[in-house]
């Protein structure tokens, strides 16, 4: 008689974004592995109705979105079909599902500044955090880091760039143990060979840039991805934001990190060792496949991902990024070199420039011109606590309408 293998306890998930493609992704490899996790908490801003479908589908014990007007209306959804899900409203309602006793891991994929607190929150609460937010590291890397140390969180990378970086960097031990830790070692590497597809307009005339419009700036040529996202790799400042990401992630500096412009996407990024050695992972670009990695970690997991056919990829092409046709990348090395007040800045600037560009108030070049002039006002040095964080990025969004204002004067 076979001996009956013993059921597995389901992990509980709470995804921060569920409704962004971060989210609808992981939901995907989620339904494809039903006896492993199960859907604690779904949160998304104001997309109630695909959000209510997700919690039709899923049935979370909890649904949490940005505002009570958008609660009171997907709570009176639910309602009427007997969902036994409850709907919380608010950044501390955000905070709590990240950090619930029940939940073991966070999936953080709401993009930007927002995403930090709820974050923060499960790397304290020491959860497996599956990082797809670029955003908290840029602002709080330290901070961040201290807090997953202290706390004995998990911090899984799901940029598909980190991930692959990851996956190609080699295993660290754990003191007394045996077996992998999550973290990884530096043993011989020499380079972090970071890749970028360089997006839609890497071989346009400079002088055309000045007339790209926003539909022409979130349609990325390989990966499908949230517009501010989209228009973050078209200036490359997506690229910039994930060097500071590897930098706090990997424990190196900037000196060590190198980015290769390789517009086909299918090598995620490289390893480069002491030896001559050049670890690279490869495959489709699908987010998937590092969701996949993150949640099955140290074993894999069926994504849905269809394998690499190399022979239909037929080649693989790299070049060095152009920084007169890509400024906010070299704004990016700048900011880290200044320091955290620095990146903070960067990243509010940021947001606040692809948001007025989006929303025609400024031309796509205008975006690094806003960035650097906000960086300029910022303090010098790092933070040491959450409100001086807080306060920079608050700062920096208000000198960044500061330099709207003023361009609308003129």
């Amino acid at each position: 008689m076979k001996p009956v293998k013993p059921l597995q306890t389901l992990k509980n998930i709470t995804i921060l974004g569920a409704t962004g493609s971060i989210g609808a992704s992981t939901l995907d490899v989620l339904a494809r592995h039903p006896y492993q996790f199960r859907v604690f908490a779904l949160t998304a801003n104001r997309n109630i109705e695909r959000l209510f479908e997700q919690c039709q589908q899923f049935q979370p014990d909890y649904a949490v979105v940005v505002d009570e007007a958008s609660a009171e209306q997907l709570a009176g959804l639910l309602r009427d079909i007997g969902s036994p899900t409850e709907v919380l409203a608010g950044r501390q309602a955000l905070e709590e599902v990240s950090a619930h006793a029940s939940v073991d891991y966070v999936m953080a994929a709401i993009v930007g500044a927002a995403g930090l607190l709820p974050t923060l929150a499960a790397a304290r609460a020491g959860k497996r955090v599956l990082l797809a937010n670029k955003e908290a590291l840029v602002m709080s890397g330290q901070l961040f880091m201290d807090a997953v140390h202290q706390h004995g969180a998990e911090l899984l990378p799901i940029d598909s760039e980190h991930n692959a970086i990851f996956q190609c960097m080699p295993a660290a031990k754990a003191d007394g143990q045996s077996g992998e830790t999550v973290q990884r070692g530096l043993a011989g590497v020499e380079r972090i060979l970071l890749t970028a597809s360089g997006g839609p307009f890497r071989e346009w005339p400079l002088a055309d840039l000045s007339e790209v419009t926003p539909e022409q700036a979130v349609a990325h040529p390989n990966w499908e991805m949230g517009r501010k996202i989209s228009v973050d790799s078209a200036t490359l400042m997506n690229k910039g934001l994930e060097v500071i990401e590897a930098c706090w992630l990997f424990g190196v500096s900037t000196a060590k990190i190198e980015v290769v412009v390789h517009p086909q996407s299918t090598i995620h990024s490289m390893v480069s060792y002491n030896d001559g050695s050049v670890l690279a992972q490869m495959g489709n670009p699908d987010m998937r496949t590092p969701i996949a990695y993150g949640l099955g970690w140290p074993e894999r997991l069926t994504s849905g991902v269809k394998p690499l056919d190399l022979f239909a990829v037929a080649r693989l092409d790299f070049e060095r990024p152009d920084l007169e046709r890509f400024p906010c990348l070299r704004l990016a090395y700048e900011a880290h070199a200044l320091g955290g007040y620095a990146t903070i800045a960067l990243n509010a600037a940021n947001e606040v420039a692809v948001q007025a560009f989006l929303n025609r108030s400024i031309a796509f070049m205008d975006i690094p011109c806003l960035i650097a002039d906000v960086m300029q006002s910022a303090q010098t040095g790092t933070p040491n606590q959450l409100e001086e964080i807080i306060i920079q990025d608050e700062d920096s969004r208000q000198a960044a309408s500061f330099w709207l204002n003023k361009k609308k004067m003129h």
